[in-house]
């Protein structure tokens, strides 16, 4: 992206550049969902001195949300993290979408649900707004031609928990500018992350690579090949894994592993990408991982 004398990182820098072009500060951020990962991309981008916008539209969401974030603070301040009151300060808790200078959607894996996001999202924020998806399988492209501005529409795939892994996948749809790819690219730098650029294909390359591997454990699990314990000991053990593919199914939620499995079996009109029945069984079974509190295995 071409800039000014100096790239204009400091919050509340004003550009030199022409309105039409993504700003590069993204001083006001709004952060659509306020879940697991919604909430951990408020944290991240608040404490990086921004200022956020909180919303979720399931009632009392964002509520539950903050108060995770202050959990997740209060543990980083024990080890000499940031203020949990500063931090929380910059995070505005909204009723509905707000104009700012870059949406980051992380709502439920759902692509009509997502489409209604970027939709509505284009007719509120600035036309000169970025427009990204935390989506971790769902196309750029799709979420884009719901929006007049697909060329500022990207995805921002960060991994789980959010302030503490450091990769953002920055996913470029097929009209997505490089203005944005590099506004965005900078950003995520910006936000002590680092940035892996990928094409729009069907998971991109974190899920295309991840969700066949945890498919195949649970297919090892529901043939009787070992139990849990075992299969997720060899992969941490065996392949040097700091998770194994059960408990990190878990960690990620077995209906959005389900969802993913979908949607590389449908993009690639493969059946090898069919999710296993026993991963179906335990979603039908509401058994989602840790966030029900039983998944392959159970937590308190």
């Amino acid at each position: 992206m071409r800039s000014c004398s100096s790239r204009l990182r400091s919050v509340g820098a004003t550009s030199c550049r022409p309105s039409s072009l993504p700003r590069v500060d993204f001083a006001h951020v709004l952060v659509v969902g306020a879940g697991q990962m919604g909430g951990g991309i408020a944290q991240v981008v608040a404490g990086s001195g921004r200022r956020v916008s909180l919303y979720d539209a399931a009632p009392g969401a964002v509520e539950h949300g903050l108060e995770t974030i202050r959990r997740s603070l209060d543990k980083l301040a024990d080890k000499g993290g940031p203020d949990p009151n500063e931090v929380l300060s910059r995070i505005e808790p909204v009723g509905d979408l707000v104009p700012a200078d870059l949406m980051i959607e992380a709502v439920i894996e759902d692509a009509a649900v997502k489409e209604d996001v970027f939709r509505r999202a284009d007719g509120t924020l600035p036309p000169e707004a970025v427009l990204a998806s935390n989506t971790s399988s769902i196309p750029i492209s799709t979420l884009a031609a719901s929006t007049n501005r697909p060329d500022r529409v990207i995805g921002m795939h960060f991994f789980n928990p959010v302030p503490m892994m450091s990769l953002v996948e920055v996913v470029r749809g097929k009209e997505t500018s490089d203005e944005t790819a590099d506004a965005i690219t900078t950003l995520a730098r910006d936000l002590d992350k680092t940035p892996a650029v990928a094409n729009d294909f069907p998971g991109f390359v974190s899920n295309r690579i991840l969700m066949p591997f945890i498919n195949e454990a649970v297919w090892a699990l529901h043939d009787g090949v070992a139990e849990a314990e075992a299969i997720d000991s060899i992969a941490k053990l065996g392949f040097a894994h700091p998770m194994g593919p059960l408990a990190l199914a878990d960690l990620i939620g077995l209906d959005t592993c389900v969802a993913i499995m979908e949607v590389l079996r449908n993009g690639f009109g493969d059946d090898r990408y069919e999710p296993c029945p026993l991963l179906r069984e335990h979603v039908a079974a509401g058994r989602l991982g840790r966030k029900s509190g039983q998944g392959f295995y159970s937590y308190s």
